[in-house]
This record gives structure tokens, C-alpha cells and sequence, in this order.
């Protein structure tokens, strides 16, 4: 069940990216709602150093996995990560840019507005 598509400003969540298609509902958006546990609600712009990151860490983000219909992330893509890794990254200095209208307000919980403002996608 999705909770309210709020971002974090408090309006209509936007979409992150059809291409490739993200989301926990793999519906575009970065909604979440009880199933999901990772809590994948920031709308990060990857970079190869948090992609090199997060592949480091277990979850090989870059590497296409056809049998699920993954192409594969590379610098440029837009996707709806957890928040939680997102914090990690910010911490270890390897943060991605973010997309603020597409950042679920539910982000908030785990990761402070000023850390999300600081590495926001200029428009």
C-alpha cells in the first residue's frame, strides 16, 4: 500500500525516472509505504563514486542483472535510493546529488533537510 506522494517541500512528488524505470512500486516515483523496508524515497543522480561505493558495499548497482529486466546504473541515472545508504554516502564523503520535488517527505525520517538541501541538483 503507497503512502501520499508528498516530497520533502511539502508538494506533489515528481517522478525520478522511467528510463530506467525506478521506484519500490517501479512506478517512476520514489513512494514508499509499509513493504518497504529499505525505505527507497531519495531521487539520487548517480556518479561513479557512489556507484564504486555502493558496489563496494554489497549492492552492485552497476552490473546488469537481465533475469530482473536491470540494465544496469552508470553516472547520469536517476534512481530511487534508500535512504539510509543515501546518509551513509553523505557520511563517507560520496553522497550523489539529489533531486529535491522527487525526494519523498518520508526521507525526513532518516536524513536531515540541510544534508538533502546541500547536495540538491541545481534546477
Amino acid at each position: 500500500m503507497k503512502e501520499p506522494s508528498v516530497n520533502i517541500l511539502g508538494e506533489a512528488l515528481q517522478p525520478c525516472s522511467a528510463k530506467p524505470l525506478t521506484g519500490f512500486f517501479r512506478n517512476g516515483c520514489c513512494d514508499t509505504g509499509p513493504e518497504d523496508r529499505g525505505q527507497h524515497t531519495v531521487c539520487a543522480v548517480m556518479t561513479a563514486e557512489f556507484l564504486a561505493m555502493s558496489k563496494y558495499l554489497g549492492n552492485d548497482l552497476s552490473t546488469p542483472r537481465p533475469e530482473y529486466g536491470f540494465a544496469g546504473l552508470k553516472p547520469g541515472d536517476r534512481w530511487c535510493l534508500c535512504a539510509s545508504r543515501f546518509l551513509q554516502a553523505h557520511q563517507e564523503g560520496a553522497a550523489p546529488q539529489v533531486n529535491l520535488a522527487a525526494t519523498h517527505i518520508r526521507t525526513l525520517d532518516v536524513v536531515s533537510l540541510d544534508i538533502l538541501q546541500a547536495n540538491a541538483v541545481q534546477p
